[in-house]
């Protein structure tokens, strides 16, 4: 087996697990069972900072 006949396999090998990998993001992603913690997420930026406390003369 030559050297480009196996770098050609791999380059194959490594398609396949990265399509793979790209689907199971996918998967996990938009599966019905993560709605309600990506709905949390995207609601943070809108919520009140009521329970932070402030800083005095807006000091570091």
């Amino acid at each position: 087996m030559e050297l480009d006949q196996i770098f050609l396999d791999a380059r194959s090998v490594i398609t396949v697990i990265s399509f793979i990998t790209f689907l199971g993001i996918i998967w996990w992603t938009y599966g019905m069972h993560r709605r309600d913690d990506f709905d949390a997420a995207a609601r943070l930026p809108l919520e009140d900072d009521a329970e932070t406390p402030r800083m005095e003369n807006n000091r570091v």
